[in-house]
């Protein structure tokens, strides 16, 4: 079911969002600062293109801050434009009952995408 969900998935607008984020990943990585933003952004799109059954949980805590500041840097930096896309594609799957599921995801994904540091997939 899994393999079926995200075949689906890829089709109906998993492809497009995972290239949105390779494109916003390779563009951030221009810059050596934006190189672990870039990373976070490629490691969320493929988590995109293939997002049933996967998990995504916290990372193991590190001490210091630098998971939420790099998380507020993040916000500004293209996290906003990527949680309305998930939040958009979310709202217009879940107009459907066959769309309920893959609406659920992208609200998933729209939850990490507004803060993907600390947390693993």
């Amino acid at each position: 079911m899994k393999l079926l969900g995200n075949i689906i998935w890829v089709v109906f607008g998993g492809l497009q969002i995972a290239l949105e984020y390779l494109a916003a990943g390779i563009g951030m990585m221009l810059t050596i600062i934006g190189i672990p933003f870039g990373l976070q952004c490629i490691k969320l799109g493929l988590l995109a293109l293939w997002p049933f059954g996967s998990q995504i949980r916290r990372a193991e805590p590190q001490h210091g801050c630098l998971n939420t500041f790099m998380n507020i840097l993040w916000f500004f930096i293209g996290g906003i434009w990527i949680w309305l896309t998930h939040i958009l594609f979310g709202i217009v799957f879940c107009i459907t009952i066959i769309g309920i599921p893959f609406g659920k995801m992208h609200f998933r994904l729209a939850r990490l995408a507004l803060s993907p540091f600390g947390k693993e997939v």
